[in-house]
């Protein structure tokens, strides 16, 4: 591991005067599972670490009048275990348990699971953000790509996104809030994630000297929602494919829907054309059918991974089932 200078502030702005105005001068601590391991292979060399696990104001989870606000430093168990969240958005209790390994729950961060770096292998070999030859010519479109994107991988991004908790939260409706030496903004989950077109480019809409403090998620409690993932093994893996939905009600009719896939593009991938099928119509097991074949329509999987098209279908067809509570 590069050498580099270690930095523990007290608070939030203390914090944010510590990071650079440029990626790479300094980097964000906060459970470390992914940073560690990116630096130790020397794939981010940061000047500094800026650890904020001592900020009090990033953490907690509390019901506010706009919602429910999640702080960046709550772990993955505590967001999975604490009540409020159980009873509301069970999709996040769902993609926050596919986490198996309980250490990992028990450290990893809701921030830094929405701000972790891609795990496509050619990016964690040291080939770059966009995978990328010598000659600079793309890898991955005939190299290995079964665990890539079917999804919004015309070029030049490839990789999926890694977030666990994303899918749900673009579902949800969630805003983002960051604060940096401007002042807090906030961002649509939506929006918060990008696929990036240059390698000094991110997959978020984060600046470097900008902080993900907190989470808001609008009222819940009349809102079904739901998360399935398709895994290969229930053990610490991935997901190949994820789907999160929520249906707004008006009492068996759906008023309004969103569908929004996970670990099948460069961004959570919002299915727009199937929340629409289910805009106005009442739960039946048919009409899901539907909403799930119209999720994966414009789907161009590379050379070894369409098989993901099926597994995201299934995972549609299922979140929508749970959501509805109609028995498969």
């Amino acid at each position: 591991m590069q050498a580099f200078e270690y930095a523990s502030p007290a608070t939030l702005r203390e914090a944010i005067a510590l990071l650079g105005s440029r990626w790479g001068e300094a980097d964000i601590l906060a459970g470390g599972t992914d940073l560690l391991s990116l630096m130790k292979d020397y794939i981010h060399t940061p000047k500094r670490v800026v650890n904020i696990k001592h900020i009090p104001e990033l953490n907690g989870i509390a019901r506010t009048a706009a919602g429910l606000r999640i702080g960046t430093l709550v772990t993955l168990d505590t967001l999975a275990q604490n009540a409020t969240v159980r009873a509301e958005c069970p999709s996040l209790v769902t993609a926050a348990l596919g986490v198996a390994s309980q250490q990992v729950r028990n450290v990893g961060t809701v921030g830094g699971d929405l701000c972790q770096r891609p795990h496509c292998w050619y990016f964690r070999q040291g080939f770059g953000l966009l995978a990328k030859d010598r000659e600079g010519r793309m890898l991955v479109p005939q190299g290995e790509n079964r665990y890539h994107a079917i999804f919004g991988n015309s070029g030049p991004a490839y990789f999926v996104s890694a977030s666990i908790l994303g899918p749900a939260l673009v579902a949800l409706g969630a805003k983002f809030r960051v604060a940096g030496p401007s002042g807090p903004r906030d961002v649509p989950a939506g929006a918060f994630f990008q696929t990036p077109h240059a390698e000094d480019e991110r997959e978020n809409a984060l600046k470097p000297d900008e902080i993900l403090t907190e989470i808001l998620v609008p009222p819940a409690r009349s809102v079904r929602n739901a998360t399935y993932e398709v895994r290969q093994r229930e053990a610490l893996d991935f997901p190949l494919a994820t789907a999160s939905v929520a249906l707004r009600m008006k009492g068996d009719t759906i008023a309004s829907a969103s569908i929004v896939m996970g670990h099948v593009a460069p961004v959570p991938w919002l299915a727009e054309k199937a929340a629409s099928i289910l805009a106005g119509k009442v739960l039946k097991p048919d009409l899901l059918e539907q909403a799930a074949a119209a999720a994966v329509e414009g789907a161009t999987p590379l050379s070894q991974n369409a098989y993901k098209v099926q597994l995201a279908k299934v995972a549609v067809q299922r979140a929508l089932r749970e959501a509805a509570r109609i028995a498969a």
